[in-house]
């Protein structure tokens, strides 16, 4: 007889504890190796924990809603249904620390107990990063499972469209015809209504205003308190900061042409930027121990306000290889599922440069705090009408947005900063079209 130990898995390299969403598995219910027995709470998402063994749930240690440290027990997987039990008692008896010892010394005759194993988020292509296993099983988000339920459909005759193969829930809508939403399709172009207002680059809809009670001291949620370790990471770096007015007639004139494809002017803003970057190499790096640290990819990772606290930052990767038709529908799916807190770590921790967009509350100009293992990042406040002068030594009213890039002083200088500022201003006045090519 063997006993094997669930536990708190480490799903990103800053987490210290996770939160137990949703046990997927009851005690005395039968565990597929490979099978997910609990959701966990990671610092910005919510991730799948699969058995590494298969078994019965004996017994769980940390209920739904509480949280564990990394490492530490959250349940136990006895080798067979009789076995439960014993099991059982023995965590009661003498605690989650030596139960598994204190089982093993009850085997029975003629068995050797095995060493204790851990149950966990798999590593070798599978859980974490919601990929198929070899075996050929299907890997479903927690929201993909309860809706298969729901809609009593068999999830190994669906084929998923997340990342790697996963099964999300818009795959359970549509195999049960139930599918509200459809894929983006380009549509044609439509031109404006001549009373159309000017786009203001809004990153995302405005996160809703959150309750307070006055007098009333509320816990930070895990996103918050990832939140808290990464801005006192950033008060060891020495930053500076570099400001400049881009003109944005030329680029409020293209959003207005292709909005109609589902295009969105966060995606433009990042294209713009990443295109930027090819030029600019140096703004795409970060500083290391070792050294200087120059990406293979530019990856744009852009700020998003979580509606229940906290910050997170998609990653649009490839950035300046995508279209921009691709990179809006991208960024839309991935909105939609950091709202849900199902993305996966490589789609909200591989960004090489970030955006802050506080465009759509109508800011003049305010500074970012720099992301740890990144060198740069971009502040974009609101466009609005200034009076300016023109080449020709006479007054005219443009369209100015203002942005502050803030960077990290180890590998950027200021010179290299306001060389990339100018080149993106020069892109977005003069040559947007070359946006959508």
């Amino acid at each position: 007889m063997s006993i094997h130990e669930i536990f708190m898995p480490a799903l990103s390299s800053t987490m210290t504890e996770g939160k137990i969403v949703s046990w997927e598995k009851s005690p005395g219910d039968k565990v597929e190796k490979g099978e997910t027995v609990v959701v966990v709470e990671s610092d910005k998402a919510d991730m799948d924990v699969e058995s590494f063994y298969e078994g019965y749930m004996a017994h769980i240690v940390v209920e739904a809603g509480s949280s564990a440290t990394v490492g530490s027990a959250i349940a136990f997987l006895a080798e067979t249904e009789a076995e439960i039990e014993a099991v059982v008692a023995q965590v009661k008896s003498s605690g989650t620390a030596a139960a598994k010892a204190d089982v093993a010394a009850a085997t029975a005759p003629g068995k050797t107990a095995a060493q204790p194993s851990a149950v966990g988020a798999s590593t070798n292509g599978t859980s974490q990063n919601g990929s198929v296993r070899g075996s050929g099983r299907k890997i479903a988000s927690p929201r993909a499972r309860k809706l298969a339920k729901e809609f009593k459909v068999d999830l190994s005759g669906i084929t998923g469209s997340g990342p790697h193969g996963r099964i999300i829930a818009e795959d359970v809508e549509t195999a049960a015809g139930k599918s509200t939403t459809s894929t983006p399709q380009a549509q044609p172009v439509v031109a404006p209504a001549p009373s159309a207002p000017k786009a203001t680059p809004a990153a995302t809809p405005a996160p809703m205003p959150v309750a307070v009670t006055p007098g009333q001291t509320v816990p930070l949620t895990t996103l918050q308190n990832a939140v808290v370790r990464t801005m006192n990471h950033s008060l060891s770096v020495p930053t500076f900061h570099v400001g400049y007015s881009i003109n944005t007639d030329e680029l409020n004139k293209l959003y207005k042409q292709i909005k109609s494809k589902g295009v969105t002017m966060t995606a433009l803003l990042a294209k713009a930027v990443a295109m930027t970057l090819q030029k600019h190499p140096l703004l795409n790096s970060n500083y290391s121990e070792q050294g200087m640290v120059h990406p293979a990819n530019i990856n744009v990772a852009v700020a998003v306000a979580m509606d229940d606290g906290g910050l997170i930052t998609p990653v649009l990767q490839n950035a300046d290889q995508q279209d921009i038709y691709s990179l809006s529908r991208n960024w839309k799916s991935l909105v939609e599922r950091a709202r849900a807190k199902q993305l996966q770590p490589e789609e909200y921790s591989s960004g090489t440069f970030t955006i802050s967009n506080l465009g759509m509350f109508g800011v003049d100009t305010f500074d970012a705090i720099l992301p740890p293992n990144q060198g740069s990042i971009l502040a974009i406040a609101a466009s609005r009408p200034e009076v300016v002068a023109t080449p020709d030594g006479m007054m005219g009213i443009r369209t100015v947005m203002k942005v502050n890039i803030t960077c990290d002083h180890r590998v950027i200088y200021g010179a290299h900063a306001a060389a990339f500022l100018k080149d993106l201003a020069k892109l977005i006045e003069t040559n947007s079209q070359s946006l959508t090519m």
